[in-house]
């Protein structure tokens, strides 16, 4: 193939790269994702018309563009994912501290301000005790709306429970922050032995790389070809959006194992 067919064929593949990478980036609907979305929708149609309007260079463009996106997708997604660790370790806190104030007799709204000294998320959950408002459904809302907080609910049921039945309060938030501590050690036996393999998956996808340096220093021109011909451009293509997908495929299995943990 020659001269335009070539250049066509350059232009198909990173039109189709950067379909696939949005197709794998793109953010499910939420108030959250909105920033995101108009992040995206605004970097991949604006290459998209460079690349309708200047095949050559446009090409060049939309594979970056596609790239940059994707890369960002999963800076992105390993950020919420250490955020949401974060968040979860700070829950642990808080039923450690709150089973804490009520073995030394404090009393649960007491104990409850306290927590939520120590960590403001808890804020409407302690004001819900001072008006008189259901606690646990407080406890339950804030582990829905929090990434991360989602062993509140089992704090909501806990306390619940022990409402309902007249047991003691202190026990049962002890109870909680006993089985809290237990998924903590298995999360944490989890993430270091996914450790390796997402270390292993960055190492291949940074080969080429490698390659191309190597390529570079034995005299050979391999950017030249990437960057400036249009078979080159076809190849880049294909291979950054095999590589982001390898990455994120890899981030979705690890975070499927996390979330069984």
């Amino acid at each position: 193939m020659s001269g335009p067919g070539v250049g066509t064929a350059a232009l198909v593949a990173a039109l189709c790269a950067g379909l696939a990478v949005w197709l794998l980036v793109r953010p499910r609907p939420g108030i959250g994702d909105r920033a995101g979305v108009g992040t995206r929708g605004l970097v991949l149609p604006s290459a998209l018309a460079v690349a309708l309007l200047l095949p050559r260079l446009g090409a060049l463009v939309l594979v970056v563009a596609a790239a940059a996106v994707g890369g960002l997708a999963l800076w992105r997604r390993r950020r919420r994912r250490q955020d949401a660790a974060r968040v979860a370790a700070r829950v642990l806190e808080t039923c450690e501290l709150v089973a804490a104030e009520l073995a030394a007799g404090r009393p649960p709204g007491a104990a409850l301000e306290r927590a939520a000294s120590a960590w403001a998320v808890l804020a409407p959950v302690a004001e819900a005790f001072r008006v008189g408002a259901d606690v646990p459904d407080a406890l339950r809302s804030l582990g829905d709306r929090v990434d991360g907080a989602g062993d509140l609910r089992v704090v909501a049921a806990a306390w619940q429970v022990a409402h309902r039945t007249g047991q003691g309060l202190a026990a049962a938030v002890e109870r909680v922050a006993t089985g809290l501590r237990s998924a903590a050690a298995t999360r944490r036996l989890v993430e270091g032995e996914l450790a390796s393999a997402r270390a292993t998956a960055r190492l291949v996808a940074g080969l080429p790389v490698l390659a191309l340096l190597m390529g570079s220093g034995a005299g050979g021109d391999p950017w030249g070809f990437l960057l400036r011909t249009p078979g080159g451009l076809a190849c880049l293509a294909g291979g950054l959006a095999f590589g982001l997908a390898g990455l994120w495929w890899i981030e979705a299995i690890a975070a499927e194992v996390e979330a069984r943990s």
